[in-house]
């Protein structure tokens, strides 16, 4: 095979394909990346076997050409060398040749590197997915959908079902929930466009976040399949397939409270902020704990002591305080992770009490909430 190629264009495709691309492998052809030419263009293949992505470069875009194709043909190349050679090449015009037993020439300029390349007949192939059932979501909301959730998933593997994010589609509404059994993230979303059926999966947290790096800000459409073990994700240039985890995901709505003691409204940046301050202090301590009390006259405060450091007492406004007076504890980071979801806008936390989970949502809908879980103080 041989081709001419921008080196941008494939700097671009490369920096997606390495995202799945690991070097703990078990499966030695995994540590490289599969390089597929045709007429049409250029198919860059990377996985871990959890993740597969696949980003294709077109031949010609907007009338220019970004490739030359010269001879067809399939090629694995060793990633983070292939990656690292491109990314340092000393012009913009690169040239690639295989000869025979995968001897891979790279040229560009008066640089000349030969690499030792692999049979791609070896590499796994990507995986089957009938996509006759499958919905839409716009890019950016994908993406604020991932942010939103995914920093609530579980980091231990005592519990491997805890550590993704569980995606339910049921009567046209999108469900995404995380929880790491401190606190809980949850997003709903309604689907233009419903498929037919009920989907409950868990993707793998991992996987959402290499994800969300790899899509744009755009509002292009990414279609999404979902079958029994793997999920999909496809724009118009990348494939995205996911592994999910096995396991039944617990039932998480009866964990939400339906009444509530103390009801309080606050802007949510204010609160943040204050946290921010007061969890200076409790940085020290391994436990990072502030505490939040309702005063009279709207007015919350928030405080946070270490016997070695010292302490801070801070007072916010709130916009109203309905209910019972209260005095709660909670992890600082938690709630900022929590605020930090809803993002900016005046939020509602909602109390039951100093030792029930209490959640946080944004006064305007319901469409992000957040459950943590308080922290016992004596």
């Amino acid at each position: 095979m041989k081709f001419e190629i921008m080196r941008d264009r494939l700097l671009d495709g490369l920096n997606d394909v390495m995202k799945a691309v690991s070097s703990k492998t078990t499966i030695p052809i995994l540590t490289g990346i599969k390089l597929e030419v045709t007429e049409e263009g250029l198919h860059l293949t990377g996985s871990d076997s959890d993740i597969t992505i696949q980003t294709f470069i077109k031949a010609e875009e907007n009338g220019e050409q970004v490739i030359r194709v010269i001879e067809e043909g399939t090629i694995v190349v060793q990633a983070r060398m292939f990656n690292e050679i491109v990314r340092k090449l000393p012009t913009n015009d690169v040239e690639i040749e295989i000869n025979e037993n995968y001897q891979t020439h790279i040229r560009s300029g008066k640089s000349e590197f030969h690499l030792i390349g692999l049979d791609a007949s070896e590499y796994p192939l990507l995986p089957e997915i009938q996509d006759d059932r499958q919905f839409v979501i716009p890019a950016d909301l994908l993406k604020s959908i991932i942010r939103e959730t995914v920093f609530a998933v579980s980091t231990s593997e005592s519990r491997p079902v805890l550590t993704g994010v569980h995606w339910t589609v049921k009567n046209g509404e999108l469900v995404c929930v995380a929880t790491d059994s401190h606190r809980l993230a949850r997003r709903k979303t309604t689907l233009d466009q419903m498929p037919e059926g009920e989907y409950s999966v868990v993707i793998p947290g991992k996987s959402l976040n290499e994800l969300s790096k790899i899509i744009g800000d755009s509002s292009e459409p990414v279609h999404i399949v979902m079958t029994q073990q793997q999920v999909l994700f496809k724009t118009s240039d990348v494939l995205f397939y996911s592994r999910l985890l096995e396991g039944n995901y617990p039932d998480t709505s009866r964990l939400i409270p339906n009444e509530y003691k103390t009801t309080v409204t606050v802007n949510g940046k204010a609160l943040l902020q204050a946290i921010d301050r007061a969890s200076l202090l409790a940085r020290e301590e391994r436990n990072n704990i502030v505490r939040f009390s309702s005063l009279a006259g709207n007015v919350v405060e928030i405080s946070s002591s270490s016997p070695e450091v010292g302490k801070v007492e801070e007072e916010i406004q709130a916009t109203s305080i309905e209910g019972e007076e209260l005095k709660i504890s909670f992890s600082a980071k938690y709630m900022m992770d929590a605020l930090k979801a809803v993002d900016g806008q005046d939020v509602m936390v909602q109390f039951t009490g100093a030792m029930r989970p209490f959640i946080l949502k944004s006064v305007h809908d319901d469409a992000i909430l957040q459950l943590i879980l308080p922290v016992r103080t004596y």
